[in-house]
């Protein structure tokens, strides 16, 4: 890109500093969400960190590099809210376990992000980039998603709700409250555990050919080559820190997620009549801390969590930076029974994430970092139904040919 790269960067960068002076200046701190998604879409973009393709890729190329680069995204992320809640910065928030609705919601979400060649995330950074799969399936995930908040399966997500697993004591089910050890330590342990086996896995590649050289400065690979997955979960962890303390100052008490923005986003566009969320209140706060609220609540309208909203309006730019910087930018045209099942497999995605209550990055990203029993089970559930589909539909269909 010869000079054109620093251009880029420069702009980029410059966004970042003056929307993060702006929202500070005038104390609206939902605008923070605009740098955050942006950075959240470029790491995205530069390590191809998709759920879809990372669980997918276990089975088709045996390839396991992007789970790797996953759980050092949660390893990180983990470390980052154990120093948030030993600071007393942030109330940690592990969802409830709500079983029926992490099998069920696991069950379409897996099987719909291989028809659709990306999670909600995925299917965010590879339309930016110009994958016509991801285009269409990203169109069809709010549909999905409206099935399920405001459709006719608004009725039975409502009933699954009501079936949770909790502690003897009535608290969420997670590893510190089950255990009953504090959630630094598990945090602590976990990442020596992850850092000894990741030291050894290097040591052992580094005895490997030497890779290939690629001129220029440092700083021009590092924004014009891809990024190995564990180096975008390096930085899409620690991106995870100030993630949390923006979001719980903007009313969501919940740190990266993306399906209920892609939703709202579009509901923007098509109804009226709603109930913004965009900063903390004091029944916010209550609620977070476990307390009965204080006040009432009094809805007025659909919800729009505006911290959602502009994290995954951001998203796709950022994504878009990361693409171009790589020569990645460009429209992917794909055969059309590939193109439906996409549209098939957006409408699948979403449902599945809105029963789920959270896609990859909600309940795998973030749900596991906070240590989150019922989003370990929707892991499960998610990644052998993206194998069953995988085998099926890919592999199956690479065999039949």
């Amino acid at each position: 890109m010869n000079k054109r790269w620093e251009t880029y960067v420069t702009l980029s960068v410059a966004g970042i500093v003056l929307f993060t002076a702006i929202a500070i200046w005038i104390k609206i701190l939902v605008l923070t969400a605009i740098p955050i998604g942006f950075l959240f879409g470029f790491f995205l973009q530069k390590g191809d960190l998709c759920g879809a393709s990372a669980f997918s890729e276990v089975l088709v190329m045996r390839d396991r590099r992007k789970v790797a680069g996953l759980w050092v995204l949660i390893t990180v992320a983990m470390l980052g809210f154990a120093v948030l809640d030993l600071l007393g910065w942030v109330v940690l928030n592990p969802k409830p376990f709500l079983y029926w609705n992490f099998l069920a919601g696991g069950i379409l979400f897996g099987v719909g992000m291989v028809l659709a060649g990306g999670c909600v995330s995925g299917c965010l950074y590879k339309a930016a980039a110009g994958n016509l799969n991801s285009i269409v399936a990203l169109l069809m995930i709010p549909a999905g998603v409206m099935l399920v908040e405001f459709g006719p399966l608004k009725s039975l997500h409502q009933t699954m709700k009501g079936y949770v697993l909790n502690t003897a004591t009535g608290e969420k089910l997670s590893l510190q409250s089950l255990t009953g050890l504090p959630f630094w330590l598990w945090a602590l342990v976990i990442a020596i555990v992850t850092a000894v086996i990741g030291f050894k896995r290097l040591s052992r590649n580094r005895t490997g050919p030497e890779s290939e050289r690629v001129a220029g400065s440092v700083a021009k690979r590092f924004m014009t080559r891809p990024w190995k997955p564990w180096h975008a979960g390096v930085a899409i962890g620690l991106l995870m820190v100030p993630a949390y303390l923006s979001s719980a100052a903007s009313g969501r008490n919940y740190p990266l997620g993306v399906t209920h923005g892609v939703m709202q986003a579009e509901l923007l566009l098509i109804d009226s009549n709603f109930n913004h969320v965009y900063q903390t209140t004091a029944t916010a706060v209550s609620k977070a801390q476990g307390q009965s609220p204080t006040t009432p609540v009094l809805p007025t309208g659909k919800k729009v969590v505006w911290w959602l909203v502009l994290l995954v309006l951001s998203l796709m730019p950022g994504s878009w930076v990361a693409a171009r910087l790589s020569g990645q930018a460009k429209l992917l045209p794909k055969p059309p029974d590939e193109v439906l099942f996409a549209a098939l497999g957006g409408v699948l995605v979403g449902t599945g994430a809105a029963l789920a209550t959270g896609c990859v990055v909600g309940n795998i990203m973030s749900g596991w970092a906070l240590l989150s029993i019922g989003t370990l089970f929707f892991g499960v559930v998610t990644i052998l139904s993206n194998w069953a589909a995988t085998y099926i539909y890919l592999m199956g269909r690479d065999l039949g040919a």
